[in-house]
């Protein structure tokens, strides 16, 4: 059972954030003026916040059900870590002010805070899986890291192609043979979901003895975080029309 709770959080994270990240990094392509990265923004604007809480799920996962696991992730990776926390603060930090003041010469700059950040994220994550799975570091770990990226890309691609609309969602779709984009994004939700499964499988997975108290606890809470990532999904399910509180 707490394999099953650690593969569903690491999991919904890797699907989920997935999207937010690849349209972070796809932003100069799609965003060509301003008022374009305004809007190209308010496709992830309802969702970055939520997906990061299964990130933090994962972390919180880890920590009380495998800390055997967490401390061998984290003493092997300690760079990576560093710098994949790094990007998430710094790409959350332009999501978040670049509105705040009026000025092209300040949301150009956390426009490319954006870019910088989900670019490390990818990047980050990249190196990390690819060190699980093939055990490479050095200057090589960077060729799994770049595949990965362009997974991330690819999966952004497609979900701003589901939530934009106009010449935005044709820019987004290229990748998509027009109308595909929904194809495409199951298509890059799975492969992403099939890169954690066998990352997964790779690792020693051997929970500690804090489960009998911590499962029922996670198993009750599983529901209601379904239930609001739902209520979320549901309630912007239209495609963009504008720009968004960001």
């Amino acid at each position: 059972m707490e394999i099953f709770i650690l593969a569903f959080f690491a999991l919904g994270y890797l699907v989920l954030a997935g999207a937010d990240i690849g349209v972070g990094m796809a932003l100069p392509y799609l965003g060509r003026s301003a008022a374009e990265r305004r809007e190209v923004i308010a496709a992830i604007a309802p969702f970055f916040l939520g997906n990061e809480v299964w990130l933090v799920a994962t972390a919180g996962v880890l920590a009380g059900l495998f800390p055997e696991l967490e401390g061998e992730l984290l003493s092997g990776n300690h760079t990576v870590v560093v710098v994949l926390l790094l990007a998430w603060v710094v790409r959350d930090m332009g999501l978040w002010l670049r509105g705040r003041v009026p000025g092209a010469r300040w949301q150009a700059f956390w426009d490319g805070a954006i870019v910088a950040g989900s670019w490390g994220l990818a990047l980050s994550w990249g190196l990390l899986l690819g060190h699980v799975l093939l055990g490479i570091t050095g200057p090589f770990a960077l060729l799994p890291a770049l595949v990965v990226a362009a997974l991330f890309g690819t999966h952004g691609m497609a979900f701003a192609s589901l939530r934009l609309r106009g010449e935005l969602r044709a820019r987004a779709a290229v990748l998509s043979g027009g109308a595909g984009e929904a194809r495409t994004y199951a298509l890059t939700s799975a492969t992403l979901v099939t890169v954690g499964v066998l990352a997964g499988l790779r690792l020693p997975l051997d929970p500690g003895s804090a489960g009998v108290v911590l499962v029922p606890v996670v198993l009750t809470m599983m529901p209601l975080l379904v239930a609001a990532q739902a209520w979320v999904w549901w309630t912007f399910r239209h495609r963009v029309t504008g720009p968004s509180y960001l």
